[in-house]
C-alpha cells in the first residue's frame, strides 16, 4: 500500500529498502506456531534509513485483530483456554491517541510511545518480536509475548509474564525459542538501564505531521509478500 513514488529504491525482488517520510505501509504480525498474518495496522512513516524505522499508528485507523470464532476478545478468555481456543480475524479500529512506533534494524524487539490525551506523554513499551522482515507493502513479524514497560522517571517493568509462560504451555513456543526471548528481554533491560536510544532521542516530543490522512485498511492486508528482506 506504499504510494506512488515514495520509495526511495527498491531492491531486487520489489522489497523496499527505504520509504520517504508520509508514505503509508503495513504493519502486521503472524500467528505464533502459524503462517497466517492475524494483526495488520496501516501505518504512515515518520523516518526509515539504515538506523531506524519510526511509523506513526494515528487514532482511528482500521485495523485487523484477532479474535475468538464467537467474536469474544482474546483477552477476555481466561489465560488457560486463552491460546487454544479456535480464533479468527475481525476489523476494528485503533481508538486512543496514537501509537509511535520505532524498530532498528534486525532487533528483536519495537519500541512504542503513548500518550495520554492532550499530549501528555505516558511510557515507551518493549514489545519483543522477532525482526522486521521487510516487502514492498510494508513490514511482518511475529509477537513472543513478554514485554516491558518504560515510564518517564526512567523506571521499568516486565509486562506479560504470565502470557509468555502459557504461551510455552500450550507449545506455541518451544524451549530455544523462549530462551532466545529472554535473552532479548534481558538485552533490551540493558539499553533501559543505560539509558540509550531510542529513550535518549527525545521521540516523546515528536507530533505528526497533521496534513497526514489516515492510512485505510487495503482489502488484501493479508497478502503474501513476494519477496521479503530483513
Amino acid at each position: 500500500m506504499a504510494e506512488g513514488g515514495a520509495v526511495t529504491h527498491v531492491e531486487a525482488g520489489g522489497s523496499a529498502a527505504y520509504w520517504n517520510p508520509g508514505s503509508q505501509i503495513l504493519w502486521r504480525y503472524r500467528e505464533n506456531a502459524g503462517d497466517r498474518f492475524h494483526i495488520a495496522r496501516p501505518v504512515t512513516v515518520v523516518r526509515d534509513d539504515g538506523d531506524l524505522l519510526a511509523v506513526w499508528l494515528a487514532p482511528g485507523t482500521e485495523c485487523v485483530k484477532p479474535v475468538l470464532t464467537d467474536g469474544t476478545s482474546v483477552h477476555a478468555e481466561p489465560l488457560e483456554s486463552r491460546y487454544t481456543k479456535p480464533r479468527t480475524v475481525q476489523r476494528d479500529r485503533w481508538f486512543g491517541t496514537g501509537v509511535l512506533k520505532l524498530a532498528r534494524p534486525g532487533e528483536p524487539w519495537s519500541v512504542w510511545l503513548f500518550w495520554e490525551p492532550g499530549w501528555q506523554f505516558k511510557n515507551w513499551y518493549v514489545n519483543l518480536e522477532e525482526p522486521l522482515a521487510r516487502w514492498s507493502g510494508g513490514v511482518d513479524s511475529e509477537d513472543h509475548f513478554l514485554d516491558i514497560s518504560v515510564h518517564p522517571d526512567r523506571t521499568w517493568g516486565w509486562r506479560d509474564e504470565d502470557e509468555f509462560a502459557q504461551a510455552q504451555r500450550d507449545g506455541l513456543m518451544d524451549e530455544r525459542l523462549a530462551a532466545r526471548v529472554g535473552e532479548a528481554g534481558r538485552a533490551a533491560v540493558e539499553v533501559i538501564r543505560h539509558w540509550g536510544p531510542p529513550f535518549s532521542d527525545g521521540w516523546q516530543h515528536w507530533r505528526p505531521d497533521p496534513a497526514w490522512s489516515v492510512p485505510s485498511l487495503p482489502d488484501d492486508w493479508d497478502r503474501t509478500p513476494a519477496h521479503v528482506s530483513t
